[in-house]
């Protein structure tokens, strides 16, 4: 009766199969394959975010040295827009970096330009002599982050 109870109860205990176990795993690899790429795009966005944000940022500081400066751009780097901004990056690191700020148009207008570090895009924002703003994005060749996906300027 003993060996009765035991053979029953080795019978009773149930699993998953191969079969099952291998399924699941499929589901899991399709999954996975169409979150990972999705997540990556979300990354390399938020870079470009970064750079866009560092860009209006030094705009407004820029905007702020002409307001202290009798109404000129006289600035030539962007050591000297962090002086009004300190929240300004112009070093290489793994974040965006401010690469070009300096006064154009006999300093009557000013370029500044950050750079996504990761994604290698540039955000520009130019303002003539004639007050006009320009807003220019280049992408890097792979990696298209500017509206259009264009690798040419385009605005913003």
């Amino acid at each position: 009766m003993r060996r009765d109870l035991l053979r029953r109860g080795a019978q009773d205990e149930g699993g998953f199969t191969l079969i099952e176990l291998l399924v699941v795993i499929l589901i899991i690899g399709i999954l996975a394959a169409i979150a990972i790429p999705a997540l990556l795009s979300q990354k390399s966005k938020a870079y470009d975010s970064s750079a866009k944000t560092l860009a209006q940022t030094a705009q407004t500081a820029a905007e702020t040295y002409s307001t202290e400066n009798n109404g000129e751009y006289s600035f030539t780097e962007a050591k000297q827009l962090q002086a009004v901004e300190p929240s300004i990056n112009y070093t290489k690191t793994t974040e965006a970096e401010l690469t070009v700020a300096k006064g154009i148009e006999t300093n009557k207008g000013y370029e500044v330009t950050a750079t996504a570090q990761t994604t290698g895009d540039t955000y520009t924002v130019k303002r003539l002599a004639t007050g006009v703003v320009e807003h220019k994005c280049v992408s890097s060749a792979t990696v298209k982050g500017c509206p259009g996906h264009s690798t040419e300027s385009t605005s913003w």
